[in-house]
């Protein structure tokens, strides 16, 4: 595939509206969902061998609420990346409990 129709699908492909999304209403509140976009590669060797991928990914970031003309942030939380965090704190945790256990009953010997 040419190189150039892969850049060219690939500015169609980030552009602002991969970014923020159409506004919802919600009474009396609009509703501006946001996304964190990226993606892209590309290279050469020589005059003759160039190429070009593109990989996009996209994960929530939030919306902006915007009620009565004021505007406020409300980020997406990742509950996955979360949970993985408590994980890796508690795995931590019982290391250093363990370890301190351990020095404490070979002192008492």
């Amino acid at each position: 595939m040419d190189p150039q129709v892969v850049l060219s699908n690939a500015q169609d492909a980030m552009s602002v509206r991969r970014v923020f999304g159409d506004p919802v209403q919600a009474g009396d509140v609009t509703l501006l969902p946001v996304a964190v976009v990226g993606g892209g590669g590309g290279g050469s060797k020589g005059a003759d061998q160039a190429g070009a991928g593109f990989g996009l990914s996209a994960r929530p970031a939030g919306v902006f609420a915007i009620r009565n003309g004021e505007v406020r942030w409300r980020p997406a939380v990742n509950v996955n990346r979360a949970i993985a965090g408590g994980q890796i704190v508690g795995v931590v945790a019982i290391g250093v409990v363990g370890s301190l256990a351990m020095r404490w009953l070979s002192r008492r010997s």
